[in-house]
């Protein structure tokens, strides 16, 4: 089988890292968790007191960021902003919806579409995001949509909180219908699902059957691609 581009996009909560990161070890491929790199750009903006709304302000601050992803020995991936760990940082609920913010700007779109797409030139790659088969990758080889009903979405993410987190499981779904939202009524790449996409719905399913389908539908897509 070729090295392939490999896209999973879906709302918050669906299971897209874990079924992400799995796929990509089962296939011996990278992965790339492109919603770290929209969270890591919100902290840092946030950090510097970027002005949002300053296009020229957040060009420059553009310029001079540096993120990287690196694979721990713990085999997790890490995002650094320059030296700096921020992995930790950018798992919080107000980044998260930060993170929603900024990825309506062009700028940092612009931005992040060219770090994405560098990421991808060599294949071999599993991206996990919200727009990587509609907009970032569009002639992606293989594409997926994985969702979720919004109650499971949220009692999985309230299952990850830490034990000392004062958010209750209707806090939690509430800030995820709030995401959901955001993410797809924005003009700029909204969250939806190509109409090449496989989509799947997680909602009953363990992960091993989520893979499953994928790996199926991976082998198919490439069997057509020999003919």
């Amino acid at each position: 089988m070729k090295s392939l581009v490999i896209t999973i996009d879906g709302p918050a909560g669906a299971g897209k890292t874990t079924i992400s990161r799995q796929l990509a070890d089962r296939m011996g491929y990278r992965y790339v968790d492109t919603g770290a790199l929209y969270r890591g750009v919100a902290l840092c903006a946030s950090r510097a007191g970027v002005d949002r709304g300053n296009e020229q302000e957040l060009n420059t601050f553009l310029e001079g960021l540096n993120l990287s992803l690196v694979r721990g020995g713990d085999g997790c991936l890490r995002l650094y902003a320059g030296e700096q760990d921020i992995t930790a940082e950018i798992r919080t609920p107000a980044i998260s919806m930060a993170a929603s913010a900024v990825a309506a700007l062009p700028a940092v779109r612009s931005w992040l579409l060219g770090v994405q797409r560098r990421l991808g030139a060599e294949k071999g790659v599993v991206f996990e995001g919200r727009d990587m088969g509609s907009v970032v990758f569009p002639e992606a080889d293989v594409k997926f949509f994985l969702t979720a009903d919004l109650r499971v979405r949220a009692e999985r993410r309230y299952e990850e909180l830490p034990p000392d987190s004062s958010q209750k499981l209707e806090d939690v779904l509430m800030d995820m219908q709030r995401r959901d939202a955001q993410d797809s009524g924005r003009d700029l790449a909204p969250l939806v699902a190509s109409k090449d996409a496989t989509i799947i719905d997680a909602s009953a399913l363990t992960i091993d059957e989520v893979l499953v389908q994928m790996m199926d539908c991976i082998r198919e897509k490439s069997g057509q691609e020999r003919k």
